[in-house]
């Protein structure tokens, strides 16, 4: 009986055949082998959602864009005291001719010259007739930061705490070249300023121009584009964050919010909106370590228009003047009024022989419309008043004794820096007087002097102390009725009870100046 053995090939041969078999499928018809090539997988490629870039509006705005440097007279100084050199016990003519402290002062100047035959008028510091007294003063580079051109023959808008007490001024462009300017003029009170480049041949350059900024709402993106920290043109981006910031920089604040990046160096650059236009011009940033942390602040277009205007007219801005000192008006004060909305501005005192006390206003007035127009807040009045042209006559309404009045008043001229609103200020803080009489109810004891009643002591517990009175405070009038004791408040805050009236308005004198403040009067 025979055996029939399976054929089971080995590898070598299944090797063997496979690469025959390759070979032979790459071969073409007409037997030439085809090159084989390698597969690969591809690259990762995602098709994002198409953003808007800011390259257009940047490139079209950045020729207008200018770094500013100034620079400020430093005046060399000068030995005018009676100080004398005493090496050791010894005069200075002592010493060794080749004596190190007496080889500097040759060539220094020093006190080797008090006694030379230029006499005694020679001072430390001079260098025989090349340098005495009489020599200029160095100019020397105090502060630097951005601005951009309004019109095509050099005027150029920045800040004015950037050009404030320079003696030099050089812009620089995008493209590096480096002009002469001159200071045109400059307004602290909107801490804005314009320079005039002195260009002779007339050139013509790249301009912007001011935004509508009634149109910017929170939210529109911006671009900010400036010199931080002198590194030349840099841009920014972010949105507007709010509107009407409030700052306490003065009386005419309306600052646009920002959180695109802004530095030091950024100060008197522009912020422009999507179309190139310039919205508002970088002037201050919060920061607590004094670098960008997204909140910064920018003048509104509708200020700076105006402004900027005046200056490269006249140099300087004019505004009109009212002549009162305002407060706000709080909810207590508008309900120990009698107001039913807590707007307007309270006069805590009319300067003297200032169109608001000429027309017949008084302190404890609140006023409530200009023209026909309310008034929102103090810094809406001050706004409003600035930019009524001077000798042009307005009625005012304002709130008196209960009931509406019209005031007819012609604006004066504001002149050097009076301020036009003002809050109240911390109050100085003398020592109590010997005698007191109290106010319990109130939580304040009080003894008279020769103009109202002064604080003696005030209850840390009480909502006297919780709204800022203080020992040494003058109350002058409690709903504007005079008191000279207080026997005199415990009068009226009786007749206001009647009234139905649940606070009172005390008019407070400090050191600072004048304020109204509304206490409750419904204890006991």
């Amino acid at each position: 009986m025979s055996k029939i053995s399976a054929f089971r090939p080995g590898l070598k041969t299944v090797l063997k055949t496979t690469t025959v078999a390759g070979l032979a499928a790459v071969m073409l018809a007409t037997g030439i082998p085809a090159r084989v090539t390698e597969s690969f997988a591809e690259a990762v490629s995602v098709e994002g959602p198409q953003v808007a870039s800011f390259a257009d509006v940047v490139q079209a705005v950045s020729p207008a864009v200018v770094s500013v440097r100034v620079q400020s007279d430093v005046k060399p100084a000068n030995d005018e005291s009676n100080f004398s050199f005493n090496f050791g016990g010894r005069g200075f003519d002592d010493l060794p001719d080749d004596h190190p402290l007496k080889r500097f002062f040759r060539e220094f100047g020093g006190p080797d010259q008090f006694h030379g035959d230029r006499g005694p008028d020679r001072r430390f510091g001079d260098r025989g007739d090349r340098r005495g007294r009489d020599r200029k003063p160095h100019l020397r580079p105090t502060s630097q930061g951005s601005g951009f051109f309004i019109s095509e023959d050099g005027y150029i808008v920045t800040n004015n705490h950037v050009v404030n007490d320079g003696s030099a001024f050089t812009v620089v462009m995008n493209d590096g070249t480096e002009l002469d300017a001159k200071l045109v003029g400059k307004d602290s009170r909107t801490d804005l300023a314009v320079l005039k480049v002195e260009e002779k041949d007339k050139r013509k350059f790249t301009y912007v121009s001011f935004a509508d900024d009634s149109q910017i709402r929170v939210g529109d993106w911006v671009v900010a584009v400036g010199n931080p920290f002198g590194l030349g043109g840099t841009v920014t981006a972010g949105i507007i964050s709010a509107r009407g910031r409030d700052i306490g920089s003065g009386p005419y604040d309306d600052y646009l919010q920002v959180d695109a990046a802004v530095n030091r160096g950024n100060s008197g650059g522009p912020t422009f909106n999507l179309n190139g236009q310039v919205v508002g011009i970088n002037t201050a940033i919060f920061s607590p370590s004094g670098g960008n942390v997204g909140i910064a602040f920018a003048i509104p277009a509708s200020v700076a228009k105006g402004v900027v205007a005046d200056l490269m007219k006249d140099g300087k801005v004019e505004r009109g003047w009212l002549g009162v000192q305002i407060q706000p008006v709080s909810r207590d004060i508008a309900d120990s009024l009698g107001l039913a909305d807590a707007a307007g501005a309270l006069v805590v005192e009319p300067q003297a022989d200032s169109p608001g006390a000429k027309a017949g206003i008084r302190k404890g007035d609140v006023i409530t419309a200009l023209d026909g127009e309310p008034v929102k807040d103090p810094r809406d009045l001050a706004r409003r008043v600035a930019d009524i042209a001077p000798g042009k006559k307005v009625e005012l309404s304002v709130w008196r004794d209960g009931q509406s009045e019209t005031i007819a008043v012609e604006i004066g001229t504001l002149a050097g820096e009076q301020i036009q609103a003002a809050a109240g200020a911390e109050e100085a803080e003398p020592e109590a007087p010997a005698s007191e009489q109290a106010l319990a109810d109130l939580g304040i004891s009080v003894t008279p002097d020769d103009k109202g009643l002064t604080v003696s002591s005030v209850d840390p517990d009480s909502d006297a102390s919780d709204r800022g009175l203080k020992q040494g405070d003058r109350i002058t009038s409690v709903n504007n009725q005079p008191v000279k004791s207080a026997d005199d408040v415990v009068k009226v805050l009786d007749s206001a009870r009647k009234d139905g009236r649940s606070k009172a308005l005390f008019q407070i004198e400090t050191n600072d100046g004048s304020r109204f403040l509304a206490l409750p009067i419904d204890q006991g």
